[in-house]
């Protein structure tokens, strides 16, 4: 908390006054050149829209906000700084992804990508471009070696270069890694790595800010060195800092990811959020004299009719191929052994779920063997008294979100498979990877080790005793289901629109007007399909960063929009 220590005489003239670093998020304001805390509030309250300005190593914070109570909080985060003068590298190296600097433009989307879903402010590509050889601003990214996929990235700062930090520092920020990504390692890395960075150009310390409840981050960077340092950050109250500043409704931490979206882009506008039940994820919103019950994604304006036709999957296939949309063939599980059998002569290949169920429950896919049916159809039964058995069709898993009889959302849903380190049983790399998707989603994805992964694993020549050698690809479920352990891909700007229109026309025909559509794909670019099922709450969550939450609240509370309030506010635009 004490004025920093200049390294010598007339050190303290060369360092800069008053500096604001644009980031293109926002700017980061150097609190300890601003001579006074007058002029850092005015400096704040200069932040643009759509923008988050942060001041950093405020030292009189109660001094500060004392000055603009009504504009200003103080962070709630905590500050930790890594020595670098002894700071040691770890000798671990990257196992299927390298770190390297952002050096196109592609590299930029997909950076932008991973700050949207994980609720960052993004930035415009240009400006990461035009930064991209800056000596002052770094920007690192993890590439997967197989697919070229951007997979995390981090930001550093160098103090000495910005405004000629007395202190030689330097900090880390946004360090942000994609939920979906399968390896181990990529944060610590990409933290590793910058400070290294730092390091080489002779920094004496990089620090960072982290959100006091993220547990997870802290438990990292105490393992790598880091040690807390009272130091501390203010920012304006804007709406996308709202969460920082203002105190959720009761029962909020206990929702899961699903309604919290919902909830929290409802708040955000102003409209009045009540939990109802919040380990169901039940909670009613309400804007005028309007309020509406809801249970994730799902509504009063769904009917029961709607939910009884997605309930029954045979009842669904059977509405939707009324309306023209293309369905694999389906046998009911009771018609006996020799039907099965002679179903599975003619298609080789079977699936077999529960006609009532949801998140993946019972579902066996690409079944080659009748005591495989069999076995499956035993398990579904379980779940569901009707069992149905369908064709199989090769391709990836496709949902298609549609509200409003509009396409908000498309996304390749994969199955779970894990990297061989050359050391690891497929056993542990499971339990690793399952660790690491509950961490992604909240607890809401994980990789169950049951029959079907024994199945699964079995057809491909393993067990969960076998070590797959290091870089080696292993499928442990067929299911992309998310809450079994799937990754989810974002196609929305590439869906080809017989896709689309399929998918809209499914909603029409079911009459529901929140649904998540599922097709059997060669390629989301490709028109070829087949229907799977429809989903009337599905997870808006999972296709961040496409506005789903956003377009669910327009259904409901049309007022509440923006385009309602540009013309409330009397814009031309």
């Amino acid at each position: 908390m004490k004025p920093a220590s200049g390294h010598g005489e007339g050190e303290e003239d060369k360092q800069a006054k008053s500096v604001a670093l644009e980031m293109g998020w926002g700017r980061l304001l150097f609190a300890q050149t601003y001579p006074t805390n007058a002029e850092i509030v005015e400096a704040l309250h200069q932040e643009g829209p759509a923008r988050r300005d942060i001041a950093f190593y405020i030292r009189d914070p109660h001094v500060l906000l004392a000055l603009a109570p009504q504009e200003l909080f103080l962070d709630p985060s905590h500050t930790y700084r890594l020595n670098l003068a002894t700071y040691r590298p770890s000798q671990r190296q990257p196992r299927g992804f390298f770190i390297r600097r952002l050096s196109s433009e592609a590299d930029a989307d997909a950076v932008n990508a991973i700050y949207q879903s994980r609720g960052m402010v993004t930035v415009r590509p240009d400006f990461f471009w035009s930064k991209r050889d800056s000596r002052a601003i770094t920007y690192l990214v993890a590439e997967d070696e197989l697919t070229g996929d951007i997979v995390g990235t981090v930001t550093g700062v160098d103090h000495r270069r910005v405004f000629h930090d007395q202190e030689n520092g330097s900090s880390l920020w946004c360090l942000a890694v994609d939920p979906q990504s399968r390896h181990p390692g990529v944060g610590e890395m990409l933290v590793r790595r910058l400070a290294e960075h730092f390091q080489a150009r002779g920094a004496s310390f990089m620090d960072l800010s982290v959100m006091h409840d993220n547990e997870q981050a802290i438990a990292l960077y105490e393992k790598l060195g880091f040690h807390r340092v009272p130091i501390f950050a203010v920012k304006r109250k804007n709406p996308i800092n709202e969460k920082l500043f203002t105190h959720p409704p009761a029962a909020y931490d206990q929702l899961n990811p699903y309604a919290r979206i919902i909830v929290d882009e409802a708040q955000r506008r102003g409209v009045a959020v009540e939990i109802t039940d919040p380990d169901g994820g039940f909670f009613r919103l309400s804007f005028g004299g309007r309020s509406i019950h809801c249970r994730e994604s799902l509504s009063e304006l769904t009917s029961a009719v709607a939910m009884s036709i997605c309930d029954d999957k045979a009842v669904t296939r059977r509405t939707v191929e009324k309306a023209g949309l293309i369905v694999p063939e389906q046998l009911d599980a009771a018609s006996g052994s020799k039907a099965i059998e002679e179903f599975l002569k003619k298609h080789g290949r079977l699936v077999v779920k529960p006609a009532r169920g949801e998140q993946g429950r019972g579902v066996a896919v690409g079944l080659e063997t009748l005591e495989e049916v069999e076995e499956a159809i035993a398990v579904a039964g379980e779940i569901s008294d009707s069992v149905l058995v369908e064709s199989c069709f090769e391709g990836e898993d496709l949902r298609l979100v549609v509200i409003d009889y509009r396409l908000v959302a498309a996304a390749v849903r994969r199955p779970p498979c894990v990297v061989g380190d050359g050391v690891s049983t497929i056993e542990k790399l499971i339990r690793h990877q399952s660790r690491r998707r509950a961490a992604a989603t909240g607890g809401e994805s994980t990789i169950p080790v049951d029959g079907e992964t024994r199945r699964c694993l079995a057809g491909a020549g393993y067990t969960l005793d076998s070590v797959p050698p290091e870089g080696q690809e292993v499928v442990v479920r067929k299911t992309a289901n998310l809450h079994t352990g799937g990754s989810i891909h974002d196609v929305t700007e590439h869906v080809h629109p017989v896709l689309v229109n399929a998918a809209c026309k499914a909603a029409r025909a079911i009459e529901i007007p929140v649904v998540g559509i599922d097709f059997m794909v060669r390629s989301p670019n490709l028109p070829e399909y087949v229907f799977i099922e429809a989903n009337e709450r599905p997870g808006l969550a999972n296709h961040e960063p496409q506005p789903t939450a956003e377009r669910f609240v327009d259904l409901l509370f049309p007022r509440t929009g923006l385009k309602s309030a540009k013309q409330a506010l009397g814009s031309k635009e």
